[in-house]
């Protein structure tokens, strides 16, 4: 065979073809990464996003760029997600909201969320808490128990959208204690936050990062922890349980995900870089300092995970009735 024909028959061959393309999955990130949050600004999603940015860009040596979608109950960012090219460069930063609680409320989405995402790993477990405005006039849960059953219509409380974990926090309230309660959906924690303060709403179910800054300048009152324990980071909170409410435990999540056919490489490299990075103390104790813990899962496990909390919560958002926006 002449020099030249040889030449090309071995750029042609499939084993050095796969080669060549590995060798390009190999060097990802090759540009900037965006980290869709399908969430307003100041939300917990949003705050592990941002904490984690800096620290993916100075181990992989490419910008990590969080970009807000907001919209739907996180429907929106979830499906640009979905829709998004599966080379590593688009990956969603998701929660029980996203993943478990929208899909169950609005079954129509077009996809399996299960299925069109993969998992890369679970990054922090989320306490929600309930917190009231400084003008509502209660301390403790019991006191706005008491007030709501006084009251004609009962309450409001906000949360960061329709199917959110804080959505169903409070159903499952109203439910375990037979106040009556009215829902108004925020498109983020940070929005519902704002009329907390201003006490445009008396009541918010929301996470514990979302709340802890507000509440610790005396801007609002934290009176009850969603988790079925207090939080070893801020033990002063005591549990719904606590206060009367039994068989209430609620507790969000934030994971991070990819479009289904990410190259197995890109999972390979991201996953143990963010155990590392979780690892980290000075990481860990701006987590703990936010109300937030590590819990981070390989992708297996993560996906045991979420598929069981799909089925834990299936019979809850089926006896709530509630309804998609």
């Amino acid at each position: 065979m002449h020099r030249l024909g040889r030449r090309a028959a071995l750029l042609a061959s499939p084993a050095l073809l796969l080669g060549r393309g590995a060798g390009a999955q190999d060097a990802w990130p090759s540009r900037p990464v965006t980290l869709i949050v399908p969430w307003a600004p100041g939300g917990s999603n949003d705050v592990a996003a941002r904490l984690l940015a800096p620290a993916l860009e100075a181990r992989f040596g490419q910008p990590f760029v969080v970009e807000n979608r907001p919209g739907g109950g996180g429907s929106l960012g979830m499906g640009q997600a979905v829709r998004a090219r599966p080379d590593g460069q688009t990956l969603l930063v998701s929660s029980a909201s996203n993943h478990v609680f929208h899909p169950l409320i609005a079954p129509s989405l077009g996809y399996d969320v299960q299925d069109a995402l993969v998992p890369v790993c679970m990054l922090v477990d989320v306490p929600n808490v309930i917190a009231v405005s400084n003008a509502f006039g209660v301390t403790t849960l019991q006191e706005l128990i008491g007030k709501a059953r006084r009251t004609k219509g009962g309450i409001s409380f906000g949360s960061s959208g329709v199917g959110s974990s804080n959505h169903l926090a409070g159903e499952l309230l109203r439910m375990r204690t037979g106040i009556e309660l009215t829902h108004v959906p925020y498109r983020g924690g940070g929005q519902a936050i704002a009329d907390l303060i201003s006490d445009t709403v008396p009541m918010v179910v929301l996470n514990l990062p979302t709340v802890f800054g507000p509440a610790s300048a005396g801007q609002v009152r934290i009176i009850a922890v969603g988790s079925a324990e207090r939080v070893r980071s801020r033990p002063e909170i005591p549990t719904v349980q606590e206060q009367g409410v039994p068989d209430y435990a609620v507790r969000s999540w934030t994971g991070l995900f990819a479009p289904k056919g990410t190259p197995a490489v890109v999972i390979e490299k991201l996953a143990p870089a963010l155990r590392e990075i979780m690892e980290v103390p000075g990481t860990r104790q701006r987590l703990a300092d936010m109300g937030s813990e590590p819990i981070w899962m390989d992708p297996a496990e993560t996906a045991r995970f979420v598929r069981a909390e799909y089925d834990r919560w299936a019979p809850v958002v089926k006896a709530a009735n509630i309804k998609p926006e």
